[in-house]
């Protein structure tokens, strides 16, 4: 078969159809990135409008975010927001105890647990804190027994209490990255936004990575921003940190690097035939960006330049947060070099490991245990590296639980309340804001529905949502939301 291919994909000039196949994998990761930088600079958007120029809009505090998402709901209850009236109440009804009026009928259809009372009827009961709670630093705020790292930690740390969302099911984890519910359509991530808006650290890298398994419904950023603002996803593997990042064959670096010296001869000798063409530009870059990710995306992920020490702060002799804690090693090591948004799921897959509607305590003291030691080293180790101050670190999760049992032993999902922390490039540490009544029903005080985290976060990396704006597109005012100003330093 040695004649001329007679399917017509075939008869296009080799370096056609190789430039094309660049499309694809690590090379098309890259390729969508400079596109999308090449049309803020030059290109009209086919829409009409401009993308931004990857300059802030007034001065950050902060260049980098490492965002913790807790999936299927963590109990606000059991971790940053005690509850003491839960035990003390225990087994009774809300309407048996002093605190009625929190209680909203429309809502109770959300503390479906029931259990019979002494005529065999069913009745809702308070289910009793399944942990203790302590007072830590000089803030004095009390945090679960179940995070004791992250307590050490607290005076860095600025606890909203008083958080609030709309979905009561899991697709409140899509909502909590976008701010709105998905039966409203797609829109675009947190993650995907500053991505739009700033420009890169580091032209080595990916600017926007996910780390940890997400489900089908919360996979996607760019959305009509474009794929080119999705997050890009590693693994903690550097043999195979990132889908097509290595050669189909085997390829010495050496072949490589001849292979882009011949495609620069090649491309040199096209552009004085032909008028310059900034997506051909692109996508030729796009090639040399891909060989230079090739190169320093598996540095990313590989600690055999850390010290002992470092190893075991994050855990990693631990069997129970080992995982975790490479993953949060690998985002530090990110911040370090230039990675802009960090965006790392942990009980990823299904409803989320969160989600105990039943055997709470085991669940929680299981998955607390999973986390809380390499969150309270990547804390540490951000502030002693001088990496702190200019990254925000974020704990969030998609909903609370409520003060309820469901079954014998579980709460349900409860989007009324919550709690979500952050630290770090310019939130102010030790303090709790908000607040929730007394039995963690509803949010009662300064209350933050969840595209405030998104405000904060945004005016931190000195970027206006408003002026973010896509004509034909635009968003509702809670789509913006409004920085939670009390907790900025």
């Amino acid at each position: 078969m040695c004649g001329t291919p007679d399917h017509p994909s075939l008869r296009v000039p080799a370096r056609r159809r190789f430039l094309h196949g660049m499309g694809q994998g690590i090379a098309g990761v890259a390729l969508a990135a400079l596109l999308d930088r090449d049309r803020g600079r030059a290109l009209a958007n086919p829409v009409g409008w401009t993308a931004p120029d990857g300059r802030p809009h007034f001065a950050p505090r902060a260049k980098s975010v490492i965002w913790l998402f807790m999936n299927g709901g963590v109990s606000h209850m059991e971790s940053f927001d005690p509850k003491p009236m839960l035990t003390k109440y225990g087994g009774r009804t809300i309407a048996e105890t002093p605190y009625a009026d929190v209680q909203n009928p429309e809502k109770l259809k959300l503390e479906r647990a029931m259990v019979p009372d002494a005529n065999g009827q069913q009745r809702n009961v308070l289910f009793p804190l399944q942990t203790g709670f302590r007072k830590h630093g000089q803030s004095g705020i009390e945090v679960s027994d179940w995070f004791p790292h992250v307590a050490r930690q607290i005076d860095r740390i600025a606890v909203v209490r008083s958080m609030w969302t709309t979905d009561s099911n899991h697709m409140a984890q899509t909502q909590f990255h976008t701010g709105r519910n998905m039966l409203d359509g797609e829109f675009p991530t947190l993650g995907a936004w500053v991505h739009y808006g700033l420009g890169s650290l580091n032209d080595n890298l990916p600017q926007f990575v996910s780390l940890g398994t997400r489900e089908y419904w919360n996979k996607k950023d760019g959305l009509y921003l474009g794929p080119a603002h999705d997050a890009v996803p590693l693994r903690i593997d550097p043999a195979n940190p990132l889908d097509f990042g290595t050669p189909e064959r085997p390829m010495s670096r050496q072949a490589q690097e001849q292979g882009f010296q011949l495609i620069k001869r090649l491309n040199s000798l096209a552009a004085a035939d032909h008028a310059p063409d900034p997506a051909t530009a692109a996508r030729i870059a796009s090639y040399e960006l891909a060989f230079r990710m090739q190169s320093s995306v598996p540095d990313l992920v590989d600690f055999s330049q850390e010290t002992e020490e470092t190893k075991t702060l994050y855990g990693l002799d631990q069997p129970h947060c080992r995982d975790f804690g490479m993953q949060l090693l690998a985002a530090r090591r990110m911040v370090e070099r230039g990675v802009r948004f960090i965006q790392i799921q942990h009980g990823g897959g299904g409803a989320g490991a969160w989600d105990a509607h039943g055997d709470l305590r085991n669940n929680h003291t299981k998955l607390s245990l999973a986390v809380d030691q390499p969150i309270g080293a990547l804390l540490e180790d951000l502030h002693r590296r001088g990496l702190l101050d200019e990254t925000i670190v974020v704990f969030a999760t998609e909903f609370g639980r409520t003060p309820g049992s469901q079954g014998a032993d579980g709460r349900d999902h409860h989007p009324f309340a919550f709690s979500v922390w952050m630290a770090g490039g310019g939130v102010r540490g030790g303090i709790a804001h908000g607040a929730t009544d007394e039995l963690g029903f509803h949010a009662v005080e300064h209350r933050h529905y969840v595209t405030d985290i998104h405000a904060t976060i945004l005016k931190l990396l000195g970027l206006d949502s408003h002026r973010l704006e896509i004509p034909g597109r635009k968003r509702l005012a809670i789509d913006h939301g409004l920085p939670i100003e009390a907790i900025l330093a």
